[in-house]
């Protein structure tokens, strides 16, 4: 983990609203692994004590890229970097993806934002699978172009059906599940909102596959310090205890995660 100030090598418009910003990090880019992320204070916003996290949504030699969507007084603010500013990044942070298990097909499953954090483990899966992505409306849909280009078959679904089919992801996850005939075992990954996390879950643990969720939670440091993130995780005991989502996570193996208390 390192803490350091990074250079903006560029930022561009990338889809409806969303934006891709581009660093120089000699030293975090290399080390990021799949599902990890960073921390980042936002430039000229004094007033505001805490960083912000942001998923890695590709890395390239000394560069990392966050795709992101100015919602907020910090995101709007970062639409205004350009190349040569510079900003105070810690990373790599969290617990990542694990790799995909030699004969096991690989599902991913994202909603919104989760599509980017995705992509490096689609990207160094020792074999492509499926990916089904899901958001409100076509300009949420993300990456689509990028994860064919690595193989990946992507089904999508909106809830407007403005792009692929009309509904959330999970009916098209059911529906391709019903039809599958290949014995292969399923190694399932998975990011987006509390919501989808948790029906992606039941289904893994009501299937028997193995699955790993990147938990979405509000983190205050980033660091494990403050305790913000935290969520129950089952112990091997049959006991729980507090985990936290920044340092033990974000991703977590969904059969330890008590949802129904989450």
């Amino acid at each position: 983990m390192y803490c350091q100030t990074v250079q903006v090598a560029d930022q561009s418009e990338f889809q409806g609203g969303y934006r891709l910003l581009t660093l120089d990090a000699p030293d975090i880019a290399p080390e990021v692994s799949p599902g990890q992320f960073v921390h980042v204070r936002i430039p000229h916003m004094e007033e505001s004590v805490l960083r912000r996290p942001f998923s890695v949504y590709r890395t390239e030699g000394p560069q990392l890229q966050i795709l992101y969507k100015g919602v907020g007084k910090g995101t709007r603010t970062m639409t205004y970097l350009r190349a040569g500013d510079e900003l105070s990044l810690i990373g790599p942070l969290g617990n990542g993806f694990p790799a995909p298990q030699p004969g096991h097909f690989p599902v991913l499953v994202a909603g919104g934002y989760g599509m980017a954090a995705l992509y490096l483990l689609a990207r160094s899966a020792p074999q492509p699978g499926i990916a089904f992505f899901g958001g409100r409306s076509a300009p949420d849909i993300l990456c689509v172009d990028e994860f064919e280009s690595l193989g990946w078959e992507v089904r999508m679904t909106t809830q407007d059906g403005t792009r692929g089919r009309a509904g959330i992801v999970t009916d098209e996850i059911d529906d391709w599940w019903a039809v599958r005939s290949d014995s292969q075992p399923l190694e399932v990954y998975a990011c987006g909102p509390n919501a989808m996390l948790e029906a992606v879950a039941r289904r893994a643990m009501e299937r028997d596959w193995q699955a790993w969720v990147s938990v979405d939670r509000n983190m205050g440091c980033g660091v494990g310090a403050c305790l913000t993130c935290v969520l129950k995780v089952k112990q091997p005991d049959g006991e729980w205890a507090w985990k936290r989502s920044c340092k033990e996570g974000p991703v977590f193996d969904c059969r330890d995660i008590l949802w129904e208390e989450d």
